[in-house]
C-alpha cells in the first residue's frame, strides 16, 4: 500500500471518477443530512456534495492551507445562515467514513499489500486533516456568531442610552436597568459625542431606573462627569436611589463636585425648563 498511498494526486481523482457511488455512500452514511440536502442548499446556497468532494480531494492531497481556508469559508457561511452544527458534524464523519471506505477499494483494486507502518501514517494524516477542517470549521463559525452577537449588543446598548433633547440648549438621559463595565463604556461614549454633535449645555441624567451598579462602575461614571464639565456642559443627577447613596457613602464617592443632584426628574424638568432663556 506504500508506494500506492504515496501518490495523493491517484486517490483523489479515483474518488472524482467514481462520483457517484461516493455521494451514494455518503448519503448512506448520513441518513439525517442527507434528507436536510435541498433545504441546506435553498437556505444558505451550499451545495454539500459538491463541497464534500471539494473536502475529499483537500483531505487525500494533504492540502493544508486550502483545507485551512475552505474550513473558514465553511464556518462562516453555516454561522451566518443559522445552519445546525449537529448536521455538519455528522456530515464530517459521514465523509470521514466514505473516504476509508474508498481508500480501502482503492487499496483492494490495486490489490497491495498493507505494511502496518505504512498504514498508520496514512491514518494520522487522514484523520489529522479531517480534524484539522473541523477545528477551523468551529473557530471559524464561533467567531462570526461572536461577533454577531456583539453588534447585536452594541446595537441594543445604544438603544438603551437615549439622549432625549428637550430643547436647543437642554438634553436628558433617562438610564434603566444594570449598568456594567461594557454598558459604561457605551454610555461614555455617547454622551461625550452627542454632547459635541448637539451643542448640549446641560445633561440632566435620571438615575432612577437603575437597578445596580457596582463601586467600580459608580467610580467611572464619576471620571464621566468630570469629561462632561470638560466639555463645558453641565450635569444633573437626579433619582439618585437610596441603596446607590448608602453605597457612595460608604465608599467615599461624591458627585458633588463634577455635578448637580436633584430630587426626580419631573422637578428638574421643570426647574430648568423655566429657567431657560426665550429667543
Amino acid at each position: 500500500m506504500g508506494t500506492t498511498f504515496d501518490n495523493k494526486k491517484e486517490i483523489s481523482a479515483f474518488i472524482v471518477a467514481n462520483r457517484k457511488n461516493f455521494q451514494d455512500k455518503l448519503l448512506s452514511e448520513a441518513v439525517n443530512v442527507g434528507s436536510k440536502i435541498d433545504d441546506i442548499l435553498k437556505k444558505g446556497n451550499i451545495d454539500l456534495l459538491k463541497n464534500a468532494e471539494k473536502l475529499v480531494v483537500y483531505i487525500a492531497e494533504s492540502h493544508e492551507k486550502e483545507l485551512e481556508e475552505f474550513a473558514k469559508i465553511e464556518g462562516v457561511a453555516w454561522a451566518e445562515h443559522s445552519l445546525t452544527l449537529a448536521f455538519k458534524l455528522e456530515w464530517v464523519q459521514a465523509i470521514r467514513r466514505t473516504l476509508w471506505h474508498f481508500l480501502y477499494e482503492y487499496d483492494k483494486m490495486h490489490e497491495t499489500q498493507t505494511d502496518r507502518e505504512e498504514f498508520y501514517e496514512l491514518e494520522k494524516r487522514i484523520n489529522d486533516n479531517v480534524d484539522r477542517f473541523l477545528n477551523n470549521f468551529f473557530i471559524s463559525y464561533s467567531d462570526f456568531k461572536d461577533q454577531q452577537l456583539l453588534s447585536q449588543r452594541k446595537l441594543v446598548e445604544h438603544l438603551s442610552v437615549p439622549i432625549i433633547p428637550i430643547s436647543s440648549m437642554i438634553a436628558v438621559l433617562p438610564l434603566i436597568g444594570t449598568i456594567d463595565s461594557y454598558r459604561i463604556q457605551t454610555i461614555e461614549e455617547k454622551i461625550l459625542m452627542n454632547i459635541a454633535s448637539l451643542k448640549i449645555q446641560t445633561l440632566i441624567i435620571d438615575m432612577s431606573g437603575v437597578a445596580e451598579m457596582e463601586i467600580d462602575i459608580i467610580v467611572h461614571l464619576q471620571r464621566l462627569l468630570g469629561g462632561i464639565n470638560m466639555m463645558g456642559c453641565e450635569a444633573v443627577m437626579t433619582g439618585l436611589r437610596v441603596d446607590l447613596v448608602r453605597k457612595m457613602i460608604h465608599s467615599g464617592v461624591s458627585f458633588e463636585k463634577d455635578a448637580l443632584t436633584k430630587g426626580t426628574l419631573q422637578q428638574t424638568l421643570r426647574e430648568y425648563l423655566v429657567l431657560e432663556p426665550c429667543k
